[in-house]
């Protein structure tokens, strides 16, 4: 576990053959981290985030949660009583190994987590207080965005919050190129080479697909947030909190 990314150092099967399978997970801490600027912030805030809304008698959300980054943060932030955290994914080998890591943890005191190998577009939101999609939405199909959003804002309580983190596109040609550069400038810092930046690219291409901010802003308006906010960006990598009014 925890090995270094070099999963684009050599020839893949095809272009977009990325897949979150047993070879991702066994290097996704490294390749998250290596390739988002700023996820060991926004981790970490995501918690700070959950303790400050997660109501008691709750339910919190990790949809598409990966090795369960975001979970193990509000786990260890949240203060509220008898809150339940559910960690969904549809990769079998990411939830295989976050009740791998659960089992050994001790979790004494802490809200429950509960891993669930499940679509996220068929996992029930009920009685939330907070959920998180953290660079989730990105990988679902651009048409079931809206429908995803809406089940979440119904099942949310009032003043229960979205905390929405992902990869972003740009309206304006000239600053889209520079943030792409930027973000190649980063990854090439981080020990990627030229040709593990384009091999990802390309395998990432028609699996994920990002939205400029204000279509995120949109959108979210468009299924009932009023109140939407960015509180991160590095490059083109954004996160932003939206609050389910009352009623």
């Amino acid at each position: 576990m925890n090995q270094k990314d070099r999963l684009f150092d050599t020839e893949i099967r095809k272009t977009g053959d990325f897949v979150f399978d047993d070879r991702v997970v066994s290097v996704f801490p490294d390749m998250i981290n290596r390739s988002v600027p700023g996820y060991s912030l926004v981790v970490p805030m995501i918690g700070l985030l959950a303790r400050q809304y997660a109501q008691d008698n709750s339910n919190l959300y990790d949809l598409g949660c990966s090795l369960g980054a975001a979970s193990l943060a509000m786990r260890a932030a949240v203060r509220a009583k008898n809150a339940r955290i559910w960690a969904v994914d549809n990769s079998p080998g990411m939830i295989r190994q976050l009740s791998s890591t659960l089992a050994e943890d001790d979790d004494t005191g802490l809200p429950e987590i509960r891993p669930l190998h499940q679509d996220i577009l068929e996992t029930p939101i009920e009685n939330a207080s907070v959920v998180v999609l953290n660079f989730t939405l990105q990988f679902v199909e651009p048409s079931m965005r809206n429908g995803l959003l809406e089940k979440i804002i119904e099942g949310l309580n009032s003043g229960g919050i979205l905390i929405l983190s992902e990869k972003i596109s740009f309206d304006d040609p000239r600053e889209q190129a520079l943030q792409v550069h930027w973000h190649h400038e980063f990854k090439r810092a981080q020990g990627y080479s030229d040709l593990e930046i384009a091999r990802k690219r390309d395998a990432l291409e028609n699996v994920m697909r990002p939205d400029s901010m204000q279509q995120h802003r949109n959108r979210l308006r468009d299924v009932g947030f009023k109140d939407v906010y960015q509180w991160f960006q590095g490059f083109n990598f954004v996160s932003m909190i939206a609050i389910r009014p009352p009623g």
